[in-house]
């Protein structure tokens, strides 16, 4: 019973949104505490709700601190270099611009945390995308997809829960994994090619003489014809000005170009602290945040419009990461997780025993979906792993195998980060995960392949 009820609620929430018949922070709330109610423990929601609360608090102290640390470090320029760099050599060719996001988001995320890779990707691209009149799901997509295959990095957070529900060296798990998820992040690169050649096809090749002027013209190149100048018009879509994106405004009054190397070093050493966790990293931000907003702007009222212009991001991401611990509280709280994650290895047939390293490979798609990570990294992970070794399977196999969702992983509305990417890029959440859902799972099965061919898993 409470397994159907447990995949029927995640499939309710999931059309909802997809069809936009309700918010997804309406949603998150709304839905599970109706399904408490059918389960018959409505009277325990309170205690379900500020468990999952409790557990998440963190995460949105995180994502409120980071937004505004790297809403400051974008206002005063600081990836102003990188994104002229980018813009100059995407130029306007909707291919470059895609393939580019690709690239940036994979970069970035060596850092280990997707909402830092989101912020500075979007902040870097956003406008380019807009200015061209691309599609902001294929921007939002893409990123999602490089950082999910990224994420599996030792300090990015699966493999060290796997290392540590097995009690194995994270190194045995990830190093041997190389290959395959090389192969993933090929993939990766293969898919924003398609996606920006259908992008161009769709808008035609585009080049902009001056891209960072508001006053430059945009040229439409058809496809063996002659160049036709079109002042503020591409592909037959309206060109902002420059100055809609103060990101790239060069006399934005936001500016510290004398504070730039103390702001590039305060993010390096920032980044740097995360990787080494000399402290967690919600007080990282915070002191991050804290000492960006007094060092650039001295001035009280200053320091208050920068928060003011970034309060709409953390209210977004703040409510939808507390909307989703009533999702996780209830899930958890009833039992529907553990009812679900059995039934889904009970249901693996006897003969599949020999190749529970392939089943967790396959199984990890939907879990970590539909799961936390720690839910499936410590929750379901071992008895797979369990199940594994009675039929002879090393459990660093299975641990390997359980990494090849993490690409599916980071557009799960469980996590907090791809909140912060739809909301920096003004995608509407069902819209993202009807379009990335299919690229990221075939992304997923792509490392998953290369791992068997490779003899990895």
């Amino acid at each position: 019973m409470l397994t159907v009820l447990g995949f029927t609620m995640i499939a309710t929430f999931l059309v909802l949104i997809m069809l936009k018949k309700l918010s997804p922070i309406a949603a998150l709330v709304l839905i599970p505490a109706l399904f408490c109610v059918f389960v018959g423990k409505g009277a325990h929601l309170g205690d379900y709700v500020v468990e999952g609360v409790g557990k998440l608090a963190p995460t949105a102290a995180m994502l409120m601190f980071a937004i505004i640390y790297f809403g400051v470090m974008i206002d005063v320029g600081l990836f102003d270099p990188v994104v002229r760099g980018i813009l100059r050599f995407c130029k306007a060719d909707p291919v470059r611009v895609v393939v580019g996001t690709a690239v940036l988001a994979a970069i970035v995320s060596l850092d280990g945390d997707g909402s830092t890779t989101f912020m500075i990707t979007v902040s870097a691209m956003y406008p380019l995308y807009k200015r061209l009149g691309m599609s902001l799901v294929v921007m939002t997509g893409v990123a999602a997809t490089a950082n999910g295959v990224m994420n599996t990095l030792p300090w990015g957070g699966p493999t060290a829960r796997a290392a540590t529900a097995l009690k194995l060296d994270a190194s045995d798990i990830f190093v041997p994994m190389i290959p395959a998820l090389a192969v993933g992040l090929v993939a990766v690169f293969v898919l924003a090619y398609v996606l920006g050649r259908r992008e161009r096809k769709r808008l035609g090749y585009l080049t902009l003489d001056e891209v960072l002027e508001p006053e430059s013209e945009t040229v439409l190149v058809a496809a063996g014809g002659s160049e036709t100048p079109r002042p503020g018009t591409g592909g037959g879509a309206d060109l902002p000005e420059a100055a809609d994106f103060p990101g790239l405004d060069p006399e934005r009054p936001t500016l510290r170009p004398k504070l730039y190397w103390f702001n590039a070093a305060l993010t390096v050493a920032l980044l740097t602290a995360m990787i080494m966790e000399w402290l967690p990293i919600p007080v990282l931000f915070l002191l991050g945040a804290a000492l960006a907003l007094t060092v650039n702007f001295p001035q009280m009222p200053d320091q208050k419009a920068r928060i003011a212009a970034h309060a709409d991001n953390v209210v977004n991401v703040a409510g939808m990461v507390f909307a989703a611990a009533v999702f996780t509280g209830v899930l958890n709280g009833t039992g529907m997780v553990k009812h679900m994650a059995d039934w889904l290895v009970g249901a693996v047939p006897e003969g599949m025993g020999p190749h529970m390293a392939l089943v967790t490979g396959v199984l990890s798609l939907p879990l970590t979906y539909f799961m936390s990570n720690d839910g499936f990294y410590f929750g379901v992970l071992p008895v797979l792993a369990e199940a594994g070794a009675a039929h002879g399977v090393s459990s660093v196999e299975i641990a390997r195998a359980s990494l090849v969702g993490q690409a599916l992983h980071m557009s799960s509305p469980l996590v907090p980060a791809v909140y912060v990417l739809v909301g920096m890029a003004k995608v509407e959440f069902g819209d993202h995960t009807r379009f990335t859902v299919k690229w990221a799972a075939l992304t997923s099965l792509v490392v998953l392949g290369a791992g068997i061919l490779f003899g990895i898993i």
